[in-house]
């Protein structure tokens, strides 16, 4: 039993540099992941995402061209890019490790089932950009028709001169209701007082 431990002590001690590589490793890997981000920006520069380690978006901002296309063409720049910016940060996150754990380790294939690396789609060129809609769109609605031409004078060559237009009378106010017992204006107006 004396042997055993002589020599397990003795095959830790060889290992002690190695294992102490390990943990130095392991140690820049963890501080390499804690600022590991990917950005990825659209083919059309419409979108740029940023995202973490594990594909969260950290930021994402819009570039000139996003004001030119339809919202369901920029809201599929955005996944696209995103998906994008995912799979780079998978790739980091695999180069950090592999030091730590092996490129074709058991712990990376483990390690890969755990962060698969998102599908990339293909990015599609967004339609020609849609002309900008308003409100209010009388500046595109055609003018409104020309008012019919007056009609010709009689052709016995005397003019009469056209009546005037009529204007509606104004209505009548109502009588005072003698019940009323408002006598300081006497049922008139404020306006219309006299002293």
């Amino acid at each position: 039993m004396g042997t055993d431990n002589s020599r397990a002590i003795v095959d830790n001690n060889a290992r002690a540099p190695e294992i102490a590589e390990i943990g130095r490793r392991a140690a820049e890997a963890q501080e390499r992941l804690k600022h590991v981000a990917a950005t990825a920006t659209s083919s059309d520069g419409a979108v740029t995402v940023t995202v973490n380690t594990s594909g969260a978006l950290q930021q994402v901002s819009f570039g000139p061209r996003a004001e030119e296309i339809s919202r369901s063409a920029l809201a599929a720049a955005v996944v696209a890019t995103a998906h994008r910016a995912q799979a780079q940060a998978a790739q980091q996150l695999k180069s950090i490790m592999a030091p730590v754990i092996g490129e074709n380790s058991d712990a990376m294939h483990f390690l890969e089932e755990q962060i698969p690396t998102p599908e990339v789609p293909e990015e599609q060129q967004p339609p020609a950009p849609e002309p900008r809609q308003f409100f209010n769109r009388e500046d595109d609605a055609p003018p409104p028709p020309r008012p019919p031409a007056p009609p010709a004078p009689p052709a016995s060559g005397m003019r009469h001169p056209a009546p005037p237009p009529t204007r509606p009378s104004r209505p009548q106010r109502p009588p005072a209701d003698p019940s009323d017992d408002d006598d300081y204006y006497n049922g008139g107006s404020i306006l219309g007082r006299r002293n």
